[in-house]
């Protein structure tokens, strides 16, 4: 989740692999069979580095019903035990609750995406504009507020834990010199900068810390009990062990005091389960909210590919796939389902290895099947 000078590291995968067979103009495409249990075993295995105490968790809800697969590790020795209630970091999936409650506080007449961000932040704190645009609520939500990928007062020299010493003068004081290169609104670039900036801005507008708030708006309606930023010390016990993908090694959790909105939140794939419930629904609790912000509203940079309130609309030949990733220095997410077929997946793995390939390949099993490792 982070970007330096001459180098990003963006969480969402410009490649995906994911070109599809061939259909002809016109032609329906077959009906997608769910792969096996086995093949999926097999296919998560072949991820796996010999030894590795590394794993992975899906969740798999089809029309059949659903399914919790679990391969692999949480720590060494198999410690905690890997399965549907393992916690992880569910790195920028977390983007969607921001989003969700800026879809609901937008519902309530609590806010407007067209507000400009300045409504939201102190009187004192300098804002970017340019060409006498300003920045608003759906510039940030949409990936295209013109600010960068992270910003650069961040002390980049322990990329063990880049955010933990982050803090909101200093996030003022990026934004007040920060120059935009680009029109606002004009372009999609992927900030995880923008996202915490959106939470940021939510939270003094109602007076709530970001884990509150989302637990108030988003959390307790939809009932997920397994979600937090701040563990309990069962959560904790419960949680997979993060790991570096090439070395294998574990690393440290990652934390998020200022910019919680971009990354913050930990959750297990049973409660994953229960926000891809609510996504795919077409009523209940905050189904209009969720539905809105999947809503495709601005173009991006990757083909096929729009961009609602942090969700991102794929439409390939053969699905239109709703996704989001994520990714910290020890863990992956992926959260992706179509609608009209009824099928989605989460995938929680405690490396930050690419799985991306893996998550389109299960909401759409027409795609090529992706290779191992």
């Amino acid at each position: 989740m982070r970007k330096t000078r001459g180098r990003t590291r963006m969480l969402l995968a410009a490649v995906l692999g994911s070109v599809a067979a061939l259909i002809l103009p016109g032609q329906v495409p077959p009906p997608a069979v769910a792969p096996a249990e086995e093949e999926i075993r097999s296919l998560l295995q072949s991820r796996l580095a010999p030894g590795s105490d590394a794993g992975f968790v899906v969740g798999l809800v089809t029309p059949a019903g659903e399914r919790v697969i679990a391969v692999g590790k949480a720590g060494p020795g198999g410690v905690p035990a890997l399965d549907g209630d393992t916690i992880f970091e569910i790195c920028s999936i977390t983007k969607t609750f921001t989003a969700a409650v800026l879809g609901e506080m937008v519902e309530r007449g609590e806010v407007a995406l067209d507000d400009p961000l300045a409504r939201f932040l102190p009187s004192s704190v300098r804002l970017p504009e340019r060409n006498g645009r300003k920045i608003t609520l759906l510039d940030l939500a949409t990936q295209s507020s013109s600010l960068p990928p992270i910003p650069f007062n961040m002390n980049l020299g322990d990329m063990s834990n880049p955010n933990a010493a982050y803090t909101v003068p200093l996030l003022y004081e990026f934004l007040a010199s920060y120059p935009l290169t680009m029109d606002i609104g004009s372009q999609f670039l992927y900030s995880n900068l923008g996202f915490g900036l959106l939470g940021h801005a939510l939270e003094l507008k109602t007076g709530l810390g970001y884990e509150a708030l989302v637990r108030q708006r988003i959390l307790g309606p939809l009932g997920m009990d397994d979600t937090a930023v701040s563990l309990s010390p069962a959560q904790r016990a419960r949680q997979a062990i993060g790991h570096n993908g090439a070395s294998g090694q574990a690393v440290p959790n990652w934390d998020f005091p200022v910019l919680a909105g971009a990354g913050a939140l930990r959750s297990s794939v049973n409660d994953r389960l229960k926000y891809l419930r609510a996504n795919l629904a077409a009523s209940g609790p905050l189904a209009k909210v969720l539905r809105s912000c999947q809503e495709p509203r601005r173009p991006t940079n990757m083909p096929d590919n729009t961009i609602g309130l942090a969700w991102l609309t794929e439409k390939g030949p053969t699905a239109e796939v709703v996704w989001h990733n994520g990714q910290t220095g020890g863990y992956h997410s992926f959260i992706g389902f179509d609608r009209q077929a009824g099928r989605g997946v989460v995938i929680l793995h405690n490396t930050n290895s690419a799985i991306e390939e893996i998550g389109f390949y299960l909401v759409d099993p027409r795609r090529p099947r992706p290779a191992g490792r």
